[in-house]
């Protein structure tokens, strides 16, 4: 058997350890990617394959996330090999891969994918962001993150989070209690952002001081809103005079991050989708984004990324 050899020695031990992974779980990941086994012996790692390019690109830029991060865990490993067999990992950019945001624990949060690199990117350089795709891609999760931070920084005075009562055809009035106990189910994963950034007992009380709203989105109308992130969650079931209503509503030093799933329109008739609409109309406008999100960008357990594709699959 020819074996095919890569340097290691350059890198700290630390380092390679950091690759290798616990119990070579990394390797492990490398083996599945490649169908080849890897051995590691005296700093050189050694593996049996034709796709020797892409194999060091790969093992190149895990070490560069090391260097950056002092981490590496299975899914970069197995999103990085993803993209350098569909020979795409000359876009993955280390400069994009700066914390989002800071949990009230003091973890950084840092974008795991290709996908969610170019999301976070988008939300520094422009002033409307449509992000498209299917579930467990982070779209939610990041944009509320991106909001915490910019109040913090005093780059804004409020958050307000908004969806559409939209939801297997149910509205807002067959749901008992007032108007925020007919939101709140609603709006979970939002919630549950927030209490990753800032605490229950914080958020709750922001949200008495009203630095944070909620509401569903027929409540934005005649509004201005200024000096504020706002969140539009699941807008692929907006229709088309919601989502013109949501985009005309923005102020001055306002930013409007829209979310939602194209493949989970739960309006009556999907062809009204207000985000469908808006990313046809819309492209080419300076500083507004549209990031489109893949079954590549899932961050949830593996398994769900192979359900969607499955899903994809038949209905496409």
């Amino acid at each position: 058997m020819a074996f095919k050899t890569i340097d290691l020695s350059d890198y700290d031990v630390n380092a390679i350890q950091i690759f290798v992974g616990n119990q070579d779980a990394h390797l492990q990941v490398l083996h599945k990617a490649f169908k080849t086994d890897f051995i590691l012996r005296d700093q050189q790692l050694k593996f049996d394959s034709e796709q020797f390019d892409e194999i060091q690109q790969v093992v190149s830029t895990c070490f560069d996330l090391i260097e950056s991060k002092h981490k590496l865990n299975e899914q970069d490993v197995n999103y990085l090999c993803r993209l350098a067999k569909h020979h795409q990992l000359d876009r993955f950019d280390l400069s994009h891969l700066q914390p989002v945001a800071k949990t009230k624990s003091g973890k950084l949060i840092y974008p795991k994918t290709l996908g969610q690199a170019i999301l976070c990117d988008a939300f520094f350089h422009n002033d409307i962001i449509f992000a498209s795709g299917v579930a467990g891609t982070g779209k939610t999760y990041l944009a509320v993150c991106y909001a915490v931070m910019q109040l913090k920084k005093e780059e804004v005075e409020k958050i307000i989070l908004t969806r559409p009562a939209v939801e297997a055809g149910e509205s807002l009035g067959f749901l008992p209690g007032d108007m925020k106990d007919k939101v709140d189910p609603y709006l979970r994963p939002l919630y549950d952002a927030l209490y990753d950034m800032l605490g229950v007992e914080t958020v709750e009380r922001l949200m008495e001081k009203q630095v944070i709203e909620v509401a569903p989105l027929a409540f934005m109308r005649g509004r201005t809103l200024n000096k504020a992130v706002v969140i539009l969650d699941e807008a692929q079931n907006t229709t088309q005079a919601q989502m013109k209503m949501f985009l005309t509503r923005m102020g001055q030093n306002a930013q409007m991050i829209i979310n939602g799933d194209i493949t989970q329109i739960d309006l009556i008739r999907k062809e009204q989708s207000g985000l469908v609409q808006a990313t046809q109309i819309l492209k080419g406008i300076d500083r507004i984004a549209f990031v489109q999100m893949s079954s590549d960008d899932v961050v949830r357990h593996p398994l769900v990324q192979k359900i969607i594709e499955r899903y994809e699959t038949i209905e496409n």
